[in-house]
């Protein structure tokens, strides 16, 4: 009997016609992988929250046509229509239970399907016990350049809009120069009346509860991080200028030893490109560049992927997961995910490397 191919999404298993198909026990970057109901994961640009035992990957859903409108040629072209953010469930990184739709487009809204709706991430309050999901909001000509929040009792969600805004009006970031405020051709001088820009963006909580939001803004090459009010809900007007110049985006952050870390992609549209990272004693920095984390075959191309977060893993101290998407930019839809260990070493340079498969263990 001949034998016959399954493609199970982490990777094409072949066996004889009669035995069961082994269960998912590694990780399998670059391929299709399914969930729960054997359907492909849907849950591009995203990251994860770990909440009582569970973890749930919010991302975006990239479905049907992929089209090239006049109006957004100048950023990269492609797109799908907003669907919606996705939620899935887990409790061991691996078998996903798709959690549904919990943020669905609404036409003629912030979240209508002809709009952005990009990079999802939810924290919890654990003061006001709400689920608090913020993601990058914008017109298709990326002119918006705002922040979409929506809130929840529960991490699965339904979540409720509570609007879109550009932080930091009428603030200025607290390491610029008298100089720089006199500049009135910069962007950061043009946007102080309505807000700053906020693009490709990442939210993060300390240790001390206190949370934070890293976005691209002025344009795209300064990177700002702002402080969150107490419930997660809007920027305090407390902000940093970091990375001026080098054009930095899809921002992913963690903490390690007293350490704050960050893995950036730079800014060419789909194509990939070398990954940086950088470490700061303090959120505000100063934050010190350490170069491409990503070492090896095609590490110059991040192994074809965009980052999008890094998962401390709960239980495991010194364990985080390099979260990233590998983009087609013919067909998002088809999109896939590149989950890799992150390494450290003697010096404390984050450092990941190519593995066809992988244990979490």
């Amino acid at each position: 009997m001949k034998p016959i191919l399954f493609l199970l999404g982490l990777g094409v298993l072949t066996f004889a016609l009669g035995k069961e198909t082994p269960d998912l026990a590694e990780i399998h970057p670059g391929e299709i992988w399914p969930d729960t109901e054997g359907k492909p994961i849907n849950a591009h640009g995203g990251g994860i929250l770990f909440h009582e035992g569970t973890y749930y990957w919010y991302g975006e859903i990239k479905e049907g046509k992929t089209y090239l409108p006049e109006v957004n040629k100048s950023w990269g072209g492609t797109r799908v229509d907003v669907v919606g953010v996705s939620c899935y469930s887990s409790t061991d990184l691996l078998h996903w239970k798709n959690c549904g739709n919990v943020l669905p487009a609404v036409p003629s809204s912030d979240l209508d399907p002809k709009k952005v709706l990009e990079r999802p991430k939810c924290i919890y309050n654990a003061k006001t016990k709400k689920f608090v999901l913020w993601f990058h909001s914008d017109s298709m000509d990326y002119a918006a350049a705002s922040c979409g929040v929506a809130v929840s009792d529960q991490p699965t969600g339904p979540f409720i809009y509570q609007g879109s805004s550009r932080p930091n009006a009428n603030n200025w970031p607290i390491n610029i120069t008298d100089e720089e405020k006199k500049a009135a051709n910069s962007q950061l001088v043009k946007d102080f009346p309505i807000g700053q820009m906020a693009r490709d963006m990442t939210v993060f909580v300390d240790d001390d509860q206190k949370a934070y939001l890293f976005a691209a803004s002025e344009a795209n090459p300064t990177m700002q991080i702002s402080e969150l009010t107490d419930d997660y809900l809007k920027t305090t007007g407390k902000y940093a200028r970091v990375f001026q110049g080098r054009s930095m985006e899809a921002p992913a952050v963690f903490k390690r030893k007293g350490k704050y870390y960050l893995i950036a992609s730079g800014c060419t549209a789909w194509a990939p490109n070398a990954a940086r990272s950088a470490v700061a004693d303090s959120i505000w920095g100063p934050w010190k560049e350490l170069g491409n984390p990503c070492q090896g075959e095609t590490s110059e191309i991040s192994f074809n992927s965009q980052v999008t977060y890094a998962l401390p893993i709960s239980g495991q101290p010194d364990t985080f997961i390099f979260m990233a998407d590998r983009w087609i930019k013919d067909d998002l839809a088809d999109s896939r995910y590149i989950w890799l260990p992150i390494k450290f070493t003697n010096k404390g340079q984050p450092e990941i490397r190519w593995q066809d498969s992988w244990s979490i263990d």
